[in-house]
């Protein structure tokens, strides 16, 4: 098995080892290479969807240059352009990259390496199956594809706009095993907070993804106005925002680098401010923990945020005020982990066999 991944935050790398461990788990003599699509799918790609996404991320006032390339490429009628230079460009690139693992199956966790490999397979110069993951609520062209023979999605709300997409024959359907599976039996919060050495009372936090975007520091400051609350700045690889954390005057704040155990983190938080709208909101709610999305609501952030809206998954605030309100909110309401209802879907791995088996 080939997965395609891509090193742009955590939400791409961190649903290819857990589909790869579920694999392993299930089939251990199986052969499975996890690659950097970008790696494979030119210079110009490279530099576009990382290179100058890390620098425009890293200078803050730059983030919209970012939303103009999304509405360009996802939103705009020059869609369909965009795609078709993406296929001409990266096609022949991705499809040898693929020919020398001579893999039984491809799975792409990454959106533009999915709509490639959903062009090769379509215009039959890809031989094998290939699957799509799919980790965000909505925005999710690219994410789907017509050639695609299997989409996988964390959330079944997203199941509609993922058939507009591929169309209504697409083979969709909602699973686990694409996230950390320490998440179905999380710690009750007590033991969270005591394995974290937290002291009694609320705990808030907030975080900007693996790249730690966002305002973030303004989600702190917000979170430490609550009395007695706890706040977990969570700064991911970022370590300027770190370094800046680390200077606000807080007894109560806890300012933290990337953070590998992210379930013991949600599980111990009544409320978590999140900026990058993916599958951390998703973690979140199967923890219980009630999700804010905060912070930067540009490109497919904003589409999730309308979905976050109108599905009652997430509360979302464009200010420190209405942010201020959604966390009085999120802190009364009850806490209900989604874990149960989703440890009875399917596991990731186990569709993914069925295309070879």
């Amino acid at each position: 098995m080939l997965v395609l991944t891509a090193a742009v935050g955590e939400g791409h790398d961190l649903p290819a080892r857990t589909i790869a461990a579920g694999i392993s788990t299930r089939r251990p003599g199986a052969v499975i290479e996890v690659a950097d699509a970008l790696d494979a799918m030119g210079p110009l790609v490279h530099r576009v969807a990382e290179d100058e996404m890390r620098r425009t991320f890293g200078a803050g006032r730059m983030n919209w240059v970012f939303d103009a390339q999304y509405r360009v490429f996802s939103l705009s009628p020059l869609r369909v352009a965009g795609q078709a230079a993406l296929h001409r460009y990266s096609g022949g690139r991705l499809e040898r990259m693929i020919a020398g693992h001579a893999p039984d199956i491809v799975v792409s966790t990454y959106p533009a390496a999915t709509e490639v490999v959903g062009f090769l397979r379509a215009h039959g110069r890809l031989a094998v199956p290939s699957v799509a993951v799919i980790t965000d609520l909505a925005g999710l062209r690219y994410w789907a594809s017509p050639g695609i023979d299997l989409h996988l999605v964390t959330q079944p709300q997203s199941i509609p706009e993922v058939r507009r997409i591929a169309g209504p024959q697409a083979e969709v359907v909602a699973v686990r095993g694409l996230h950390d599976e320490r998440f179905l039996d999380a710690p009750d919060p007590e033991s969270a907070r005591n394995s974290l050495g937290l002291p009694p009372g609320p705990v808030i936090a907030a975080s900007g993804g693996g790249w730690g975007v966002g305002d973030v520091e303004g989600a702190v400051r917000v979170a430490l106005e609550t009395p007695g609350a706890t706040v977990l700045a969570l700064a991911g690889r970022n370590e300027r925002l770190l370094a800046r954390l680390r200077t606000i005057p807080a007894d109560r704040l806890r300012a933290m680098p990337f953070v590998d155990d992210v379930v013991t983190v949600l599980a111990a938080t009544d409320v978590l401010i999140h900026s990058t709208a993916g599958l951390t909101i998703f973690e979140a709610l199967l923890v219980g923990c009630r999700p804010i999305s905060y912070g930067w609501s540009i490109g497919h952030v904003r589409v999730s945020e309308r979905a976050f809206r109108s599905s009652g998954l997430a509360q979302v605030a464009r200010s420190r005020g209405e942010l201020r309100a959604a966390v009085a909110s999120a802190l009364t309401a009850e806490r209900r982990p989604l874990a149960p209802v989703h440890a009875r879907l399917p596991h990731a791995a186990d569709l993914i066999l069925g295309l070879i088996d």
